[in-house]
């Protein structure tokens, strides 16, 4: 066979994930194990590895799963404790009275709480949290649901405490080889890793400033009564301002501190500036703007949610808790985090509780390890034990309910990652075999560097994108693209973790049109059967999310020259 054939046949199992969820329609949770299967089968046949080395690579992949689904829980879990304590109804009442415009209401709750709970949850929790929210104050549901879905882009690459690129990136690259490769330049693999952090954080805070805007014209012009897109425009100072108070501490966060920052101080730093700045009437629009009276919506905007309930617990439950109180759980993750990641001897404390192995069935270079103390997971829970304590006249009863809860999420996800994760593996790990083939990320990156050429970055984060809708999830996408950005850079001789930050907000992105993150948000609030209408209007902001990262990601290489390491 040639190298087009091996190109197309490395392809096959993303092709037919892809042919499955979307042509046929497939669950995710019917699709993926059909999907491991097919790659196993074209690792042992074609590439020639080994069955030792492929079942090494599915252990691998477990292990890696249980390290996600340990963050994923601990996000969910402390979330769910607030709600069982009380202290979200507080959190979202703080944000129901600061303006009458309905185009303000959107950008402080759907982009400035929401991105904030998308950097301490991720996992569609933004959606399902601001979308009852906006219904609760007089949106349509379908409104609601639209702008949810929305803010799952800017944040999202650093979403429940980093994960897409601490364990997305991180783990979807074959570290043993290119840690050799940076030796070699005298560069350290965390610092490779956090380059790319700096990389994504920069361009989402370019591209993502703009998103609040983007927010509101959606608004204005698919739910307003006259249709408008100059009615969004029209709080252009506002909005903007709003973008820059998240993206200006997310992209320095992210620069300097690491992935697990940059959404939640992003966040945090938005609601104090935006909500401060907007009851002070700074760059508030002159006219307010409204939706027409509700007897004039269309059937199709309304969803089952009950408003008086919602108003009714905002009422009761906000007494019990004061703000301050309400907030400290996430403030504490915020100061875990930076704690165990900046100082030494408290890092040293929490990885001493290690799981490592080592050359897993004996299989030189396929490793695995798990911190549960120092994955953010870990530091969640601590925050959700903590909340329970001082926010619950009943902690136990709080925890014991808010774990129920949370470990039905979990089930859902983890059924799902674990056919994911370990296809991605023995996708990486296939460049050990018998007949001396280059892996098979090499050959399908090979494959699309010769028909795209040197036009292959303006594609990289469309690739993400793509990733993200198949497998309804950024971080798997990173998980299963990182190594094929890369060798399309090695190709072609540009910078790799150019394309490879490409690829995590391209990934990002395709949050806002991954089909499941629809189902969730329009569920929260009653409103089933509308996801293709939703899709419909979320793919605008995604095409001008991939588009000008295309563009950022040509102009980085070919006009400013950005070389980076390895090449």
């Amino acid at each position: 066979m040639n190298e087009t054939t091996y190109g197309l046949l490395a392809l096959l199992p993303i092709v037919l994930a892809g042919i499955l969820l979307i042509g046929l329609q497939w669950s995710a949770k019917k699709a993926m194990p059909v999907v491991l299967a097919v790659t196993a089968v074209i690792a042992i046949f074609v590439w020639d590895m080994t069955f030792n080395r492929v079942s090494s690579s599915v252990i691998q992949g477990l292990i890696i799963t249980i390290s996600v689904l340990w963050i994923v829980f601990g996000a969910i879990f402390l979330l769910n404790t607030l709600k069982h304590t009380g202290a979200i109804a507080v959190i979202r009442a703080g944000f129901t009275n600061v303006s009458p415009d309905r185009r303000v209401q959107a950008i402080i709750i759907a982009w400035c709480f929401g991105t904030f709970i998308e950097g301490a949850s991720g996992f569609g929790t933004p959606a399902a949290i601001a979308a009852p929210l906006l219904v609760a104050i007089g949106f349509p549901a379908l409104a609601a649901v639209l702008m949810g879905m929305m803010i799952q882009s800017t944040p999202v690459s650093f979403g429940a405490v980093g994960t897409p690129v601490v364990i997305g990136v991180n783990k979807g690259l074959d570290s043993t080889t290119i840690t050799a490769q940076l030796l070699q330049e005298g560069m350290q693999w965390e610092a490779f890793i956090q380059l790319i952090t700096s990389q994504v954080a920069i361009i989402h805070a370019i591209v993502g400033t703009f998103m609040p805007l983007f927010m509101v014209m959606m608004l204005t012009r698919f739910f307003g009564k006259n249709k408008s897109w100059t009615e969004g425009l029209r709080v252009l100072p506002f909005a903007i301002f709003a973008g820059l108070a998240f993206t200006i501490p997310y992209a320095l966060t992210g620069v300097f501190l690491g992935p697990e920052f940059p959404s939640l101080m992003g966040g945090l730093v938005s609601m104090a500036v935006v909500v401060t700045a907007a009851k002070q009437g700074f760059l508030m629009p002159k006219t307010h703007w409204d939706f027409a009276p509700k007897a004039e919506w269309p059937a199709a905007w309304l969803g089952k949610l009950v408003i008086d309930d919602v108003k009714k617990e905002l009422e009761t439950v906000g007494k019990k808790i004061s703000p301050v109180v309400a907030w400290m759980p996430y403030l504490l993750v915020a100061l875990l985090l930076v704690c165990s990641r900046v100082f030494v001897e408290f890092k040293a404390v929490l990885t001493d509780v290690t799981l490592s192995f080592s050359s897993i069935l004996g299989e030189t270079g396929i490793n695995a390890g798990f911190s549960p103390l120092y994955l953010p997971g870990g530091l969640l829970l601590i925050s959700a034990i903590f909340a329970a304590l001082i926010q619950s006249n009943k902690p136990g009863g709080a925890l014991s309910a808010a774990f129920k809860d949370s470990s039905k999420t979990i089930l859902g996800a983890g059924f799902v990652l674990i056919f994911t994760i370990p296809m991605v593996r023995i996708f990486i790990n296939s460049g050990v075999n018998l007949s001396e083939l280059m892996s098979m990320p090499v050959a399908s990156a090979e494959l699309f560097a010769n028909v795209f050429g040197s036009a292959f970055p303006m594609i990289s984060a469309t690739i993400g994108a793509l990733g993200a809708f198949i497998a309804g999830s950024n971080t798997v996408s990173n998980m299963m693209f990182s190594q094929f950005q890369f060798e399309a850079a090695m190709n072609l001789q540009i910078s790799p973790t150019i394309l490879i930050a490409a690829q995590a907000v391209g990934a990002a992105a395709g949050n806002m049109i991954a089909i499941h993150n629809v189902v969730a948000a329009s569920a929260t609030v009653g409103l089933l059967g509308q996801e293709g209408a939703t899709l419909r209007k979320t793919i605008l902001p995604t095409l001008y999310y991939v588009v000008f990262t295309g563009i950022i990601a040509m102009l980085a290489i070919y006009v400013i020259g950005f070389t980076g390491p390895l090449v």
